[in-house]
C-alpha cells in the first residue's frame, strides 16, 4: 500500500476542546503555543479574555478547534456573569474539556469551586498542570493525585504554556481523541475570529499592557471601519471606549503620547499578523455603563445576562 494509499484511508477527525481554568492560569499563553500562532489576548492580568476565542491546530489527520474561554472567578458585575457563563457554555458545547490548573498557585477555594461544578459535565476531561518548571516534582504528583480522586480526568498532562514543554503530547493526545469526522475549517486557517475583532483584541491587550493598574477593566475596543486600500494595505479606525471623562485623559496620555504608543505597538503586530501594511486610526471616547449596554456584549459575543 502506498503512503498516498494509506492516508487516503485514514479518517479524518475534528472536534471541539473547550480550555476552561480560573483566571491567569494561563489558557490564551496555552492556545497560542497549540495552535502556533497568536490567536488569543495575553495580559498578566487576570479576566482578560472576554468572549470565546477559538484557535484551529491540526494534529496528523485531525483538526482540534480550541475554545479558550473566560476565566471562571465569582462575578460581581453584569459583564463578570456574562464572561462567567460564557465559559461554561463553551465546556458544555465542546467534545472534550481541558482543566488548565495553575500548579504554582493549586487547589483553592476558586479552583474547588471550578472543580466540583466540572464534575456535573459529561465529557471526557483532561487535566493539564501548567507553570510546571516552577514547582518540585513531589508537590506536582501529590496535586495531581488530589485532582484526579475529585474527579475522572482521561489523562493528565504537565505543561509549561510559556515555553511549550509538553504541549506537543497535550496535541497529540487531543488529536486522537476528537472524534472522527470531516474537518471543519480550511487547513490553513488559525482561528474564526474574524479579523476586525482579532484587531479589537490585540488594541485591548496593548492598552492593559500599557497602563497596567490605571485602568483596570472600563474600558473596551471596537473596530469601527475596516478598508482594504487600493495599494495593498489596510485602513483601520478603532474606538477604545472608557467610562469617565478622567479615564479619557489616562488613554490618551500628555500630548496624546500614550494612545500613539498604543496605537504604534497594536499595528505592527496587526500588520505581521495580516502581512501588509496597516494604517491604524484609535480615538478615545467616554461611554458610561458601556459594560451594561446589550450593544457591546453582542460586540464581544456574550449573551446578555438579564439578572
Amino acid at each position: 500500500m502506498t503512503e498516498e494509499t494509506q492516508a487516503a484511508e485514514t479518517p479524518t477527525r475534528a472536534g471541539f476542546v473547550a480550555l476552561i481554568g480560573a483566571p491567569n492560569a494561563g489558557k490564551s499563553t496555552l492556545l497560542n503555543q497549540l495552535v502556533g500562532a497568536k490567536v488569543s489576548i495575553v495580559s498578566h492580568k487576570v479576566q482578560t479574555t472576554r468572549a470565546i476565542m477559538r484557535g484551529i491546530a491540526m494534529a496528523g489527520v485531525a483538526q482540534v478547534i480550541f475554545v479558550d474561554t473566560p476565566g471562571i472567578f465569582q462575578p460581581k458585575r453584569r459583564l463578570d456573569r456574562a464572561m462567567v457563563d460564557t465559559a461554561w457554555g463553551g465546556a458544555a458545547d465542546a467534545d472534550i474539556v481541558g482543566l488548565l490548573i495553575d500548579a504554582k498557585r493549586g487547589i483553592d477555594a476558586e479552583v474547588a469551586a471550578i472543580v466540583e461544578r466540572l464534575a456535573d459535565i459529561r465529557h471526557p476531561k483532561v487535566l493539564i498542570l501548567n507553570k510546571v518548571d516552577t514547582v518540585k516534582r513531589d508537590s506536582l504528583l501529590a496535586l495531581a493525585a488530589d485532582l484526579n480522586a475529585r474527579i475522572r480526568f482521561e489523562a493528565t498532562f504537565m505543561v509549561s504554556a510559556l515555553n511549550g514543554s509538553g504541549v506537543a503530547d497535550l496535541l497529540d493526545h487531543f488529536g486522537k481523541a476528537v472524534p472522527e469526522g470531516p474537518w471543519l475549517y480550511p487547513e490553513d486557517q488559525i482561528s474564526d475570529l474574524p479579523m476586525r475583532m482579532l484587531a479589537a483584541e490585540i488594541t485591548r491587550e496593548k492598552l492593559f499592557l500599557r497602563l497596567h493598574d490605571e485602568l483596570p477593566y472600563s474600558s473596551t475596543v471596537e473596530t469601527e471601519q475596516w478598508k482594504d486600500m487600493k495599494d495593498g494595505s489596510a485602513r483601520i479606525e478603532q474606538i477604545i471606549f472608557v467610562e469617565r471623562e478622567s479615564q479619557k485623559k489616562i488613554v490618551l496620555g500628555k500630548d496624546g503620547q500614550t494612545v500613539k504608543a498604543i496605537s504604534m505597538a497594536a499595528r505592527q503586530e496587526i500588520s505581521g499578523i495580516i502581512e501588509r501594511p496597516v494604517h491604524l486610526f484609535i480615538f478615545v471616547k467616554v461611554r458610561e455603563n458601556w459594560a451594561d449596554d446589550p450593544e457591546r456584549f453582542r460586540e464581544m459575543g456574550l449573551e446578555y445576562p438579564r439578572k
